[in-house]
């Protein structure tokens, strides 16, 4: 049988544009970054511990008179706010997903891209939104800080826990992440000058055990925030720390800036009369008799 070369060149492209082509990659599900058995439990430790620490410190504002308390419940306050948050997150429901997509290059095959999703603890950021302005109210007021310092240095601290939570909600590798990360990063600054510039000038016209100690838990309170950024660049904003490490690292911080200030500031607080206020007036009685509005009064002519 002759065959003829033009049936050989029909046959050849026929068979060369009948095979489907192969897919050099193939798509992978999203890899879930979440919390661990260790993590979960260090939550519950810390809920545990904050309830314990909440109750104590409400047990030693009732020793005192309502006149001398206002530390006292600023403090429980804190620790009573980190409660309700940690209680939140062990349990799952101050919890969410961010997804960022992580490109890896390769040299004869094409790109691959891998999509993560990291669990991001959103009720810690309610947590300090609230906690962290209670704290400074501590040491403003134990500095003497005039009202208008001491509101700019609230507002920079709310700023601040605002910007690392938008931040923690973007990309991994995105500019705007970390353009939000340095926002948050100079709000720290304006509180830094709150506490360390003005504050020691303020309390430089108090006494000398009032002047030491302010300089102790205010230093203390600054070492300890400046380390929250680092945890923060390493976990939410770099991601090169797993969950649970982050749980850790936040937890113990937690518990050095709100049980163990509160518990150190008020210790000392009750044992110096000179770092103890006694507000009356509205503080301790209300509005008094005098200028009350009474129903059925008549208004002079």
């Amino acid at each position: 049988m002759i065959v003829h070369p033009d049936m050989l060149k029909t046959t050849a492209a026929t068979a060369s544009t009948s095979v489907a082509p192969i897919p050099t990659v193939i798509p992978t599900p999203p890899t879930y970054v979440e919390a661990g058995d260790v993590g979960k439990r260090t939550l519950w430790v810390v809920v545990v511990l904050m309830a314990i620490s909440s109750i104590a410190l409400y047990a030693m504002a009732f020793r005192v008179t309502v006149q001398k308390r206002l530390f006292h419940i600023l403090t429980s306050f804190i620790t009573t706010v980190a409660f309700l948050s940690y209680f939140a997150m062990a349990t799952g429901d101050g919890t969410t997903f961010v997804s960022y997509t992580i490109t890896e290059q390769h040299k004869k095959i094409p790109d691959t891209h891998q999509e993560y999703r990291r669990e991001v603890y959103w009720a810690r950021y309610v947590d300090w939104t609230i906690t962290t302005p209670l704290l400074l109210l501590d040491l403003t007021l134990l500095a003497g800080l005039s009202g208008a310092n001491i509101l700019v240095a609230v507002f920079a601290d709310v700023v601040m826990v605002l910007c690392g939570l938008f931040a923690a909600f973007g990309q991994a590798h995105d500019s705007k992440k970390w353009g939000w990360f340095v926002w948050a990063c100079i709000a720290f600054l304006v509180i830094v000058y709150q506490l360390a510039v003005n504050g020691r000038e303020a309390v430089a016209n108090k006494d000398s055990k009032t002047k030491a100690f302010y300089a102790s838990i205010a230093g203390y309170t600054l070492i300890i925030w400046v380390l929250y950024p680092i945890v923060w660049g390493l976990a939410e904003g770099g991601h090169v720390i797993n969950v649970n490490s982050e749980i850790i690292a936040y937890a113990v911080l937690d518990i050095l800036a709100k049980p163990v200030f509160g518990f150190w500031l008020l210790f000392t607080h009750d044992s110096m009369s000179s770092t103890s206020p006694s507000l009356e007036g509205f503080w301790s009685q209300g509005f008094g008799s005098q200028g009350t509005l009474r129903v059925g009064d008549d208004s002079e002519a």
